[in-house]
């Protein structure tokens, strides 16, 4: 079988991918590239959740791409909202014609060599190998085949339907059941409720709160300006508002958390009826930002649970019944359905085997290079957005800098390039690979993830500000990514 080859393979199709694709073919024009997904359609997370009220939790004026405006009334769009901008911005600059679809790629296997990566997938039952100079691993950072769902005791004796929102069924009728919504993150917050529309009552049962802040979907400003400028500078200047916006407020809570706890417990307050036990279900044990807040859009869950369409219950569980769930404090929790809103399965680039001349690679024992290489790997790039902003701000800085390391070993006729610690890096100290961010879907995979030191370009700042300065201003050639020609040329040069 003769593989086919590409100057740059970038495994998926979801924002970043699709990002890639547009960088790579402004940016680094002379180099070929396909985008292989597993999927039978693009816009990853946007394509494959279904559930009731789907949504993001980022302003579509930072999860928007820097090169696409969004135009769409509403800030805080819905999931088929998303997916038909991911589907427009791949049509309108000719990304799709770069896709194959049901290409699950399994393994990648890098030769010093011949300074490329074998690529091996499967597509309609069939072997497919193709081979690549750099390859970008776009393909998100959970497990697409199923959600996490802890071990509940008596599960099976649950006379119900089990969900988990990343499995929705397309046929599931909720009118008039009962419903339990297990979990507090963002996914519950969206799903009590969307279900309250229709269901006999929706409770949402948590072990501990999230911080939560209700706010409109959409932003006058945004609106305002796009009646009076061009969309793009409209656009750009919201951006730049709320980019601005999101860092002064993540930096209050790093230097004054009680006084932001305060604030956004008095916004929950305000939206609840005085006697609400805000204390018990809404005042998490953590300082805000430790996990990510949790947004209500246009006040929809304080409204549920005002009108007595929604419950929230904080407690654990002692076991599932045959009708319902039993909670430690001895409560019974009837249900039709329950849904395991508990999370998704954190996983390391895209659930791959990865081999360097011959020898597995384990990230766990690599450092991170600026947050997107790996120390030891070459030619290797993954794109992982913010936990404390929008995706895509990080994933646009990431192709750029992609861009910037293939113009610089096309400039200097060099074909491999591997990040290296350097003397000065010895004895670093190591931090996980995200710091101080105690969400449980992190924690359970970060023995999983890089390090990062205490200095450039071995961290993972999860900071736009830095970021954008040490992406954009930083010299490619720093000397911790190490530049090769190819080796026969390099033979030939030393005779």
């Amino acid at each position: 079988m003769t593989a086919e080859h590409f100057d740059v393979v970038i495994v998926g199709a979801g924002i970043s991918g699709i990002g890639a694709g547009y960088h790579l073919q402004t940016f680094s024009a002379d180099r070929t590239f396909v985008i292989l997904e597993g999927r039978a359609d693009i816009g990853g997370t946007w394509d494959l959740f279904r559930y009731p009220g789907v949504r993001s939790d980022s302003d579509m004026h930072t999860l928007g791409y820097r090169f696409k405006p969004w135009t769409a009334q509403k800030a805080i769009a819905d999931g088929p909202s998303i997916l038909a901008y991911l589907r427009e911005t791949s049509h309108e600059f000719g990304i799709d014609r770069h896709i194959r679809f049901g290409h699950r790629v399994a393994k990648a296997e890098w030769s010093s060599d011949e300074a490329r990566w074998t690529v091996q997938a499967t597509h309609d039952g069939e072997p497919v190998e193709i081979t690549c100079n750099y390859l970008f691993m776009c393909s998100g950072y959970y497990s697409y085949a199923a959600g996490y769902t802890p071990e509940f005791p008596g599960a099976r004796d649950f006379a119900g339907q089990v969900v988990h929102p990343q499995q929705w069924p397309e046929d599931l009728d909720v009118t008039g059941k009962r419903v339990v919504v297990i979990g507090s993150g963002a996914t519950a917050m969206t799903l009590v409720p969307a279900l309250a529309a229709n269901a006999a009552n929706v409770t949402m049962l948590q072990r501990s709160p999230t911080y939560v802040v209700s706010r409109s979907d959409e932003d006058p400003v945004a609106n305002t300006l796009r009646r009076f400028l061009p969309d793009a500078l409209a656009y750009r200047l919201t951006r730049w508002k709320n980019v601005q916006l999101q860092g002064l407020i993540y930096k209050r809570t790093r230097t004054a958390p009680e006084k932001v706890k305060a604030k956004l417990l008095q916004m929950v307050r305000a939206q609840l009826p005085a006697d609400y036990d805000v204390d018990k279900h809404f005042t998490p044990s953590y300082n805000p930002w430790d996990q990510r807040l949790c947004l209500v859009s246009n006040s929809d869950l304080f409204t549920a649970i005002t009108s007595g369409a929604a419950t929230v219950v904080t407690d654990t569980i002692d076991t599932f019944t045959e009708n319902g769930i039993r909670l430690t404090s001895g409560e019974e929790l009837d249900a039709d359905i329950i849904v395991t809103a508990t999370g998704l399965q954190m996983v390391t680039l895209g659930e791959m085997e990865f081999v360097v001349d011959g020898g597995p690679v384990d990230f766990s024992t690599t450092w991170t290079y600026k947050g997107f290489a790996y120390s030891g790997v070459p030619n290797l790039a993954s794109s992982f957005g913010y936990i404390n902003a929008s995706w895509t701000l990080r994933a646009d800085l990431t192709c750029e800098y992609v861009c910037r390391l293939l113009n610089h070993m096309r400039d200097t006729a060099t074909v491999q390039c591997t990040p290296q610690l350097r003397p000065q890096d010895a004895g670093m100290p190591e931090r996980p690979w995200i710091d101080g961010f105690s969400a449980g879907y992190m924690q359970r995979v970060m023995h999983l993830l890089p390090k990062q030191g205490d200095h450039e370009p071995w961290i993972n700042p999860q900071s736009y500000a830095k970021d954008r300065v040490m992406f954009r201003k930083s010299p490619v050639d720093d000397g911790a990514m190490q530049f090769t020609k190819a080796r026969a040329a390099a033979a030939v040069a030393a005779r």
